[in-house]
């Protein structure tokens, strides 16, 4: 059975591979270990069934440089999800899947203004709030986006209060939020998108909140701060909320940076404003509707705060364990044996 599953799973790493990027980074590892690529090839393969992991995490968690032990520590796609619908069963997901759920569930923790077209109609205040915002841009949604797909980002001065939800209608766009201004401090470390903290919580067995990981995303010269679209992460230390470790990327072939790489500020030491507000508003939300009880937040931090972008039940695993240079699989093992 666990072979089978493991096979399926295999072919659906086949059929979502970016065959480009593996090129990349199978004549990279060719090129660092001076193997054959068939001999890499057929490690690739071993280890999607052994390590129950993607066939780009070989790459990605450098699987070509470790033994086994050292393997068996990653939790790769696979591992993850199992454990995610475990934990966030998919009758409950759909309150972090779709983004108006989301913000209306969540919404005390927002510091920006959103609407879905029923408080349009509803509410001419809230349209003049977004028609209106600092920043002179608006942002449409549709609710089941990810990764920054369906997302387009306008002038407020191209719409009026009659001409918003005819738009959001014809191009099937469920929610629109004002552009998010970020901090100065995140702003001068990376001005092209705005940088957002990812936290991961976890309830335990007591239904207590712990705190898996904190991370700053770090845009290079993108509109997006996602690692997938190329960008980086580094690890932040929960005690002081300043970064602890060098900026990485997903992209084996790029390398790891104490600076950024086009704005020149320190990345190692970079301190995020507002931390304790943002552990105390993870915190809170993570018992909020209990029936998820691991999650990957999102979190904006502006001169008025930090507030939330969304939640992930399906929080990313690179996201994770990159920053930290080490698998972590033991840690949601612990919590996996506890709630079984």
């Amino acid at each position: 059975m666990k072979a089978l599953k493991r096979l399926m799973y295999l072919g659906y790493y086949l059929k979502q591979l970016d065959r480009e990027k593996f090129r990349l980074f199978l004549d990279h590892t060719v090129k660092q270990t001076g193997k054959s690529k068939a001999a890499v090839l057929a490690d690739v393969v071993v280890s999607v069934f052994k390590y129950n992991i993607s066939i780009l995490e070989y790459f990605q968690f450098r699987f070509f440089e470790k033994n086994d032990t050292e393997r068996e520590k990653w939790a790769g796609t696979g591992y993850m999800y199992e454990y995610q619908l475990l934990m966030n069963p998919k009758s409950a997901r759909g309150i972090l899947d779709d983004k108006t759920k989301f913000y209306k569930s969540y919404a005390k923790f927002f510091v920006h203004a959103v609407a879905d077209i029923a408080d349009l109609k509803s509410r001419p205040e809230l349209v003049k709030q977004l028609l209106e915002n600092p920043s002179g841009k608006i942002v449409f949604k549709a609710a089941d986006g990810k990764c920054g797909v369906g997302v387009e980002i306008l002038p407020a001065l191209d719409f009026t209060a009659s001409t918003i939800v005819p738009f959001m209608e014809k191009n099937n766009f469920d929610l629109v939020e004002e552009f998010i201004i970020q901090h100065p401090k995140l702003q001068q470390l990376s001005p092209s998108a705005v940088n957002t903290v990812r936290i991961f919580t976890q309830l335990n067995d007591k239904n207590e909140v712990e705190i898996l990981g904190s991370r700053q995303r770090i845009s290079v010269n993108s509109p997006v701060d996602n690692m997938a679209a190329g960008n980086m992460a580094a690890p932040i230390d929960e005690s002081t909320g300043k970064v602890s470790g060098v900026a990485v990327y997903s992209d084996i072939t790029k390398h790891d940076q104490a600076r950024h790489p086009v704005t020149s500020v320190d990345i190692v030491g970079f301190e995020i404003p507002f931390w304790n507000e943002i552990l105390e508003m993870v915190g809170e939300a993570a018992l909020l509707h209990p029936e998820n009880r691991s999650i990957g937040w999102d979190i904006v931090v502006t001169e008025k705060g930090p507030g939330f972008i969304e939640g992930n039940h399906d929080w990313c695993k690179l996201l994770w364990q990159l920053p930290e240079k080490r698998g972590m699989k033991s840690v949601l093992e612990n919590h996996r044996k506890a709630y079984v």
